[in-house]
């Protein structure tokens, strides 16, 4: 069984930096791609960055580029979300996926973590 565990919301003011964190655990040989979605309020839920096993990062638009910078760490089976000069238009449920999960039972296993809540205050 695979879980996905987030970590690092919560409220900052306008301009201020948040880094999320998110750790996989089970029996994992492999993960294809990490990233980072979020949901706002009566919205959609939306990809803001992903990140492959070798590296490439893609950020979801304008929005966030230069604001935000996805890492990850493969032995650790770690991706991290580093958000600077945040705005209010940033609040949401940030939610973590991983995708393309090599286990001893599946080939492409997808998973979602439960969501962590940034509010980003005025």
């Amino acid at each position: 069984q695979v879980q996905l565990v987030e970590s690092g919301g919560g409220l900052v003011q306008a301009g201020g930096s948040l880094r999320l964190s998110c750790a996989a655990s089970g029996s994992i040989f492999s993960i294809n791609a990490m990233g980072w979605y979020r949901q706002a309020p009566g919205k959609q839920r939306e990809l803001v960055a992903a990140i492959n096993s070798g590296g490439s990062t893609r950020y979801a638009d304008n929005s966030v580029k230069g604001r935000f910078t996805i890492s990850r760490d493969n032995a650790k089976n770690m991706v991290n979300l580093q958000m600077n000069s945040l705005k209010p238009e940033d609040t949401a449920v940030y939610y973590c996926n991983a995708k393309g999960i090599h286990t001893p039972t599946d080939w492409n296993l997808e998973v979602w973590g439960q969501g962590t809540l940034v509010t980003v205050s005025s």
